[in-house]
């Protein structure tokens, strides 16, 4: 399994900006397709973003599209995501996610241990 290992995470005001970041263990991490999810206590985990191996593919919902954008360096071993427009719905943890294939999402293999985003005044 790859290890995964999610950083950036903080406070962060309305209509503001943030970009977080997943770091792998494993060389293999450029034949994943990877995900970002992300879960408020009580609530189920939501899938906010994925991109397939070479990063010329990418999916998000309806919810944080055109505010968030999911990118990924393969010789770093890191994906990212970057997160405009803040709102205060968009607090949660925020996890990280590798899968064999884009379309296997949301069935994914490797999960990180998350990285908690608070958007608030």
């Amino acid at each position: 399994q790859v290890q995964l290992v999610e950083s950036g995470g903080g406070l962060v005001r309305p209509g503001g900006s943030l970009r977080l970041s997943c770091a792998a263990s494993e060389r293999i991490f450029s034949v994943y397709a990877m995900a970002w999810f992300r879960q408020v206590s009580g609530k189920e985990r939501e899938f906010v973003a994925g991109i397939n191996w070479s990063g010329d593919s990418t999916r998000y919902p309806d919810s944080v599209k055109g505010r968030f954008s999911i990118s990924r360096d393969n010789a770093k071993m890191t994906v990212y995501l970057q997160m405009s427009n803040l709102k205060p719905e968009d607090t949660a943890v925020y996890y990280c996610a590798a899968a064999s294939s884009l379309t296997r999402i949301p069935n994914m293999n490797s999960w990180g241990k998350g990285t908690l985003v608070t958007v608030s005044s």
